[in-house]
């Protein structure tokens, strides 16, 4: 079974429900996960946007979120989980925001496509400091024994 992320709030390639992005109640939307290799001892999960600011001209891929060290039997990331309610020893990364934790989408102009990217890895990351997507991508390289990818779209309802 391959390693596969999904999500009970909206369909792969699916619109991601307002109450996930600044239009609502910025919540991180609940996440599945099945299919974790057996030699894996941690997973990580980076969320982005590569249609910033505009997705007729991408300048940048903005960072939504950055999750590392979850445990390898993780098989759900809850809906706007609490602190210490993430699987034991889960690190919370820096986004875009220039905040921990989870930041919705709020596109400024378009439908913006979010990529969920999970990792499974052969090594627990530690300590990054601030850790950053590009922190996170640079540990575990080398170390990604599977990957899967879940992708939701979104564009603003309000001007």
């Amino acid at each position: 079974m391959p390693l596969t992320i999904t999500s009970p709030a909206f369909a792969d390639g699916g619109e991601i429900p307002s109450q996930y992005t600044c239009e609502g109640a910025d919540l991180s939307p609940p996440l599945a996960v099945s299919g974790v290799p057996s030699g894996a001892k941690s997973l990580a999960l980076i969320v982005d946007d590569p249609d910033a600011p505009d997705p007729r001209a991408p300048k940048m891929v903005f960072v939504h979120w950055v999750l590392h060290d979850l445990p390898p039997g993780t098989t759900r990331i809850p809906e706007a989980p609490a602190p210490g309610a993430l699987p034991a020893g889960a690190r919370t990364g820096q986004n875009d925001y220039r905040r921990t934790g989870w930041g919705g989408p709020c596109p400024p102009i378009g439908r913006h496509r979010y990529f969920f990217k999970l990792y499974a890895l052969d090594t627990v990351l530690g300590e990054l400091g601030r850790a950053t997507k590009d922190r996170v991508l640079a540990a575990l390289r080398g170390h990604v024994l599977a990957e899967a990818q879940l992708v939701g779209t979104y564009q603003k309802k309000k001007p």
